[in-house]
Parts: structure tokens; C-alpha cells; sequence
């Protein structure tokens, strides 16, 4: 059953409450943290948006089993412009979210991949904290020990990826990861490489919104 906005709202709840508490010193967001993390053709004419959490195990299935074939067949070739957006659906995917976001734009997709790929081994482990999971990916990334905690305690950086997913979720009526958008259309769920075919050739047939 896939995680709904609803369990999303429920876990940040708590983290906005912070912000009338005393928090470390605030992180200097990066320049470019709102900017598209995308693979291929921008000037292609089919658009995929990815609305995933990283800590969604159907998100985690998606990016193992069919993800490598669509980059093959469709970013590698230059035929659609794939585009990441996050949608967090608890805690530690928002801090998650912010991490990869602070880190240098090449490493973004490496990040995000290690993580979806090992869910089991950070999120789901009953043994391990989530977070001092994360902090060790951040570190093999390059990210110091210092710069975790600033960023994964900034209350405006925290924003600025709720605020993300807050429009997806009243302009697109998001509620659940992973979703798809082709050229504006919402497909909701994980999707075969057959169906990904067929949902390629649609958006064919409409324009990119502006």
C-alpha cells in the first residue's frame, strides 16, 4: 500500500513545532538547491517529473528494477528529460531530501541512488538508527560531520522542500510516491517499463506546460 500525504503530514508536524525552539546555527543554503536535479534533453519534447520520498519502498523498487532501463532507452538517447522532485513522507525522508539537495548537483543522483538501494540497510533496520545512517552516507559523499547537522537542522532549508511538496500536492493532487507526471498528465504508482512505453507515446501528443 503505497505511503500517503496524510502520513507525510502526521510525521512533519512535529518538526514545524521546532520552530519555536532554539536550533544550531543556520546553514547556508546553496545556491543552486532549487534547481532542477534532471537527467537528459531539456529541449526534448517529453517532460517526466518523478515525485518520490527516499525512504518509499515501492520509490526504492522503481529506481532498482526500472529506472536503469529508462535511462538506457530514453535519458541516455536524449528523448525525455527526466526530473526529480521530492515529496517526503516522513521525517527522515525530509532530511534525506535536504541532504542530497546540499550536496554538489553531480553527486545528487549517485546519493539518492545509494540510498533507494538500500532501504532495508538505513530506514528498515530495527538495529540502527535512521539518522546516524544518513549521516554515514553523507560523510562517504563529502559532506562533514558539522555541515549535516546544520542542514538537517535548518528550519528555512526544511521549507523550502515542504513547500515543494506542498505545491505537488495542490496542483497535482499528490498524496502518495512514487508519482508520475508526463507533460503535465499524473500517473500514479510504480510503472513497468511497458507502461512508462506507452505513457511516453501519450505525452507525445501534448504539449509541454508552460
Amino acid at each position: 500500500m503505497p505511503i500517503t500525504r496524510r502520513l507525510l503530514l502526521s510525521s512533519i508536524i512535529p518538526i514545524l513545532s521546532l520552530m519555536t525552539t532554539k536550533m544550531p546555527a543556520y546553514a547556508e543554503t546553496p545556491k543552486n538547491f532549487l534547481e532542477p536535479r534532471a537527467l537528459g534533453n531539456p529541449k526534448t519534447k517529453v517532460h517526466v517529473e518523478e515525485w518520490f520520498s527516499l525512504t518509499c519502498t515501492h520509490c526504492g523498487r522503481f529506481a532498482h528494477d526500472v529506472l536503469p532501463q529508462i535511462q538506457t532507452k530514453y535519458i541516455d538517447t536524449g528523448k525525455i528529460y527526466y526530473i526529480f522532485k521530492d515529496f517526503p513522507l516522513d521525517k527522515v525522508a525530509l532530511k534525506a531530501a535536504i541532504v542530497a539537495r546540499c550536496l554538489p548537483v553531480n553527486q545528487y543522483k549517485p546519493f539518492i541512488t545509494a540510498l533507494l538501494d538500500n532501504l532495508d540497510q538505513w530506514v528498515f533496520n530495527e538495529n540502527i538508527d535512521p539518522m546516524q545512517e544518513l549521516q554515514k552516507y553523507s560523510i562517504l559523499a563529502g559532506m562533514s560531520k558539522e555541515r549535516f547537522q546544520q542542514v538537517t537542522h535548518d528550519i528555512a532549508i526544511q521549507k523550502l522542500i515542504l513547500d515543494e511538496s506542498d505545491y505537488a500536492a495542490k496542483h497535482y493532487k499528490i498524496d502518495s510516491t512514487p508519482t508520475f507526471v508526463f507533460n503535465g498528465k499524473k500517473i500514479v504508482g510504480e510503472l513497468t517499463l511497458e507502461k512508462f512505453d506507452q505513457e511516453v507515446k501519450n505525452a507525445l501528443l501534448r504539449p509541454i506546460p508552460t
